[in-house]
């Protein structure tokens, strides 16, 4: 059961330029969609980060070749088998897929993008995705965003939709995507699976820098256990069709109102992934202040975030403080000042200069602890930088789904 509010938007905005459809082939169930295909517009620019997982698998080596070559026209998306860790059979497979549907839609192979999620180290049923490209390419729409986000689940519990509008100087801008990951879910990466498309017009060199900027502040401030997949991408798409104007500077007047934009839709798709973290049952966020640079607020919060022992205690709501503290301490801060150092769960303050705060109580402690939401607020007292990384408590219900996975 997801935590907190997972609603899907009230208006989840097309976005001219994009179509979409997500359809059943088969690949590893019977009966549910299991294949995605984004139909991107010729005049787009297109970004995309991928895993730093060095065994990553065999849709992210070819999308990255094809990527340096062309650019995409098409984005096909497999559930139920990740097709890493398949080696050269892998990556024919993954280019057999790209090239037959670059050659239904006449468009160079290139063109094509593949993403795959699922179970590691099994052979892809590419034929079954091949056969599938019929029906898939006959279903797509510009308002089928709801579909794909279902159809690119594995172990989500949810879809995972964000979807904006603006208007700047007259001119009104949609900012839609959507986002796949449930466990697996570790930064220095983009997400498991991330679309986001927006109509505005954006120079394809600045996209990219914007996709890296968000992405650092989003995907890659999120884990659930600490394990980065061999699959992880984003992709932030820009169709152009809102207006002849390009963006193709920080100075443009309408870029900041459009990172502002992109950055909530980033966020709210990251933070979905957290709160539908395998088995949660609490939301964290963890944030350290009075760092003496970011680097070393985000090794901080990390530690925190990736402690099993942390973890199992919230899942407990036991306000057993001294992992929060054990956990700053192996961060690797060397010269840190553990005298100075204040935490607080939400508004209790639990430790002052290192020790138990005067006014603590157990009582307070344990009502905080019992709330599906907590903020967790670490102040080193040594700077001024700051850093916030989201994620869940580790439960009996994530060891069950993934001892059960692949059956």
């Amino acid at each position: 059961m997801a935590v907190g509010d997972v609603t899907i938007p009230s208006t989840i905005y097309a976005i001219d330029g994009i179509t979409l459809s997500a359809s059943a082939a088969g690949v590893r169930y019977k009966d549910r969609d299991d294949l995605v295909i984004i139909q991107i517009g010729e005049s787009a620019t297109t970004a995309v980060v991928t895993t730093k997982n060095t065994f990553c698998a065999a849709p992210v080596r070819v999308l990255r070749e094809h990527f340096a070559h062309s650019s995409p026209q098409y984005l096909i998306t497999n559930t139920g088998n990740a097709n890493a860790g398949t080696g050269a059979d892998g990556i024919h497979r993954a280019k057999d897929i790209c090239a037959t549907l670059a050659e239904k839609t006449n468009v160079d192979a290139h063109a094509v993008l593949p993403f795959s999620t699922g179970v590691i180290g099994e052979p892809l049923n590419s034929d079954a995705i091949i056969t599938g490209l019929d029906a898939a390419l006959g279903a797509l729409g510009s308002d089928n965003w709801l579909a794909a986000a279902n159809g690119i689940r594995t172990t989500d519990t949810i879809p995972k939709l964000a979807s904006q509008k603006i208007v700047v100087d007259g001119t009104p801008y949609h900012v839609t995507g959507m986002s796949k990951g449930s466990g697996m879910i570790r930064p220095n990466m983009a997400t498991m699976l991330g679309f986001v498309a927006t109509d505005a017009n954006i120079s394809a060199e600045l996209l990219q820098q914007i996709l890296v900027t968000i992405n650092e502040q989003s995907f890659n401030r999120i884990t659930v256990d600490g394990d980065m997949s061999t699959n992880d991408c984003c992709v932030l798409i820009a169709t152009g069709v809102a207006s002849s104007d390009v963006i193709d500077s920080p100075d443009h007047p309408h870029y900041q109102p459009l990172i502002n934009a992109l950055t909530e839709v980033f966020l709210r798709l990251a933070q979905l992934i957290v709160r539908d973290g395998e088995g949660a049952t609490k939301f964290m966020t963890v944030k350290v202040t009075g760092g003496k640079t970011t680097q070393e607020c985000c090794d901080v919060a990390y530690a925190v975030a990736h402690s099993p022992l942390v973890k199992t205690a919230f899942f407990a709501s036991d306000a057993n403080w001294g992992r929060i503290l054990a956990a700053v301490g192996y961060a690797g801060i060397e010269d840190l000042d553990t005298e100075q150092v204040d935490v607080f769960l939400d508004e209790v303050m639990i430790c002052h200069h290192g020790v138990v705060a005067p006014d603590y109580t157990e009582a307070a402690g344990k009502e905080v602890m019992a709330r599906a939401e907590i903020t967790i607020l670490i102040d080193l007292a040594r700077g001024s930088a700051t850093d916030t990384v989201y994620t869940c408590d580790l439960s009996y219900e994530y060891v069950k789904i993934n001892a059960d996975y692949r059956s």
